[in-house]
């Protein structure tokens, strides 16, 4: 939990919620961020996004820190989310929450085995996105 002293900047800049978006597709990338938008509810500060096209680019991320929350694309190409997020889940000393989304309503089953904090099935409601990421920014902040 940070305070509103960000030690990463060495300022006294207000606190922004660092949240990491892994999908290749552009349309996902752009369908999260627009529904999410720069603050996922009124209590929570602004999000600064993230956002990673590929598996090595996304674990090289989160290994650095400093993030809030990871968003991952069940349905990227060549690595998709579930066997990222359980990567990172086995990886990462304290990982922050995990989101994957999924292609299918049908796929939770076998993305829950990958341990995410949540799961949501296209198509995204923005309401229900927007408000899973809230509920999984107030767990990490």
């Amino acid at each position: 939990m940070r305070d509103e002293w960000d030690e990463a900047e060495g300022t006294n800049a207000p606190r922004v919620l660092r949240v990491l978006l892994y999908s290749d597709h552009p349309q996902t990338r752009d369908d999260v961020t627009t529904g999410v938008g720069r603050r996922a509810a009124k209590d929570l500060p602004p999000i600064e996004w993230v956002e990673v096209a590929t598996h090595a680019a996304a674990v090289a991320r989160v290994e650095e820190g400093g993030l809030d929350l990871l968003i991952l694309d069940g349905e990227a190409g060549k690595s998709g989310g579930i066997g990222l997020c359980r990567q990172l889940k086995d990886e990462i000393f304290r990982c922050p929450p995990v989101l994957v989304l999924l292609g299918r309503r049908e796929d939770m089953w076998l993305a829950a085995s990958a341990d995410p904090d949540a799961l949501l099935a296209r198509p995204l409601d923005p309401l229900e996105l927007q408000e899973t990421v809230a509920r999984l920014l107030r767990v990490s902040a």
